[in-house]
């Protein structure tokens, strides 16, 4: 797969109903809370923060919106998750999961427990490494330590078994998406559904399965035990992995010569007056300085990357055409757009009379709410190229949430 371009599906499993977990007022393992936060939300955190996740699919139990939901809370890209219903076997979940992404461009997945809350970005890296080097089905592992024995009816050993190429299994298993959907489609229409996991199934049609090393902490919580552990690893100050909210600050400026016309648009605003503002585009400025801002949150370039004055098909443009470019890009990393602030600096035409038609504008394009969208205005006290008239400037912020962080 020398050179080839993919891209990696998420399906988050989370239909069970982990009877084993504890009582069943308790709810689904999946929704309990460690650390102070729903099992998912944890795992979730560590796909939409990995910088190569791709669409993510989340399949839940039909009754288990509400709790969802309420899991998804504050978490930053929630809203771009493919939520689907599983069936009444972890194999039909996954079936389900795989048809969910079958319309994305996505070239490969990584199907995951989401009961397993502690997988890092240093397994997800290894397994990505694994699809670049050409492998079509990656399972992370680790090799058994303990002794073996096997045991008889009688309640005696029987014999010791070597340990010897042995591995346990974890997940995320991963597949070239093709691959696996084909493999799953066979079972489901073979009936063959006894199925313990992704990679049987692949070893059933015949897919080879490369082994990556697996991570230590990247446990299945099954036991109520295993709750309780992994909440005492996230409350005591043990080990396991802590976060911090990912919050991002992105700045833009951008200029532009005002010339002979009969008005200048600024925030999507059209203000009539006996200038213009010079530009390929509609040289909205403020509009311009925000775009670079918000694409500064996520390390996307600036606004010329994207459309460049060179691309004719961009001349005369509407700048809200950029402006909602970077908000999906933003999001499509998995970021929430906070807070967005535009400072305008000119000596005409005066931006007071439009500030609140402006940040209505800002709002209705970002889709955030308007109280989250500043636009303030300042002369240049008659100083330089704008104390002149002879142009506007602006300078923009904006604040973006991206899930958490390792602390």
């Amino acid at each position: 797969m020398d050179g080839e371009i993919f891209k990696i599906a998420i399906v988050i499993v989370a239909a069970g109903r982990g009877e084993r977990a504890g009582a069943p007022g308790d709810g689904p393992k999946q929704y309990r809370r460690i650390g102070g936060l729903p099992v998912i939300h944890h795992t979730l955190q560590k796909f939409l923060t990995w910088p190569k996740s791709g669409p993510i699919v989340v399949v839940i139990h039909p009754e288990d919106e509400a709790l969802y939901a309420a899991s998804t809370d504050g978490l930053g890209g929630a809203e771009n998750i493919i939520v689907t219903f599983g069936g009444d076997t972890r194999q039909r979940s996954v079936y389900e999961g795989l048809r969910a992404i079958a319309a994305t461009e996505a070239t490969h997945v990584m199907i995951h427990d989401a009961a397993r809350p502690f997988v890092d970005h240093a397994l997800l890296d290894r397994i990505a490494e694994g699809f670049a080097a050409g492998n079509d089905g990656i399972l992370p592992a680790m090799a058994v330590t303990d002794t073996l024995k096997r045991g008889g009816s009688d309640g005696l050993v029987h014999e010791t078994v070597s340990r010897a190429g042995l591995y346990a299994a974890q997940t995320p298993q991963s597949f070239r998406l093709s691959e696996i959907r084909t493999a799953h489609e066979k079972a489901a229409a073979l009936r063959h559904d006894d199925f313990t996991d992704d990679a049987s199934i692949a070893e059933w049609a015949g897919l080879a399965v490369t082994i990556v090393e697996g991570s230590v902490d990247n446990i299945k919580l099954t036991l109520k035990r295993d709750i309780d552990m992994a909440d005492e690893k996230l409350t005591q100050g043990n080990p396991a992995p802590h976060y911090l909210p990912d919050v991002r600050t992105g700045n833009g400026y951008d200029v532009h010569q005002l010339v002979s016309g009969d008005g200048v648009t600024l925030c999507g605003i059209f203000i009539p007056h006996d200038q213009k503002l010079s530009g390929h585009s509609d040289a909205d400025v403020a509009l311009h300085a925000l775009t670079d801002a918000l694409l500064a949150t996520c390390g996307a370039g600036d606004i010329g990357d994207h459309f460049p004055p060179s691309d004719m098909q961009w001349k005369g443009a509407a700048s809200r055409i950029f402006l909602e470019h970077a908000a999906r890009i933003v999001r499509e990393h998995g970021g929430t757009i906070m807070n967005a602030d535009v400072s305008l600096i000119a000596e005409a035409p005066k931006v007071g009379p439009h500030r609140q038609e402006m940040r209505e504008k800002l709002a209705e394009i970002l889709g955030i709410s308007l109280d989250r969208c500043s636009v303030k205005a300042t002369t240049n006290e008659k100083i330089g190229f704008v104390g002149r008239g002879e142009g506007i400037a602006a300078i923009a912020t904006a604040t973006v949430v991206f899930g958490s962080v390792r602390a």
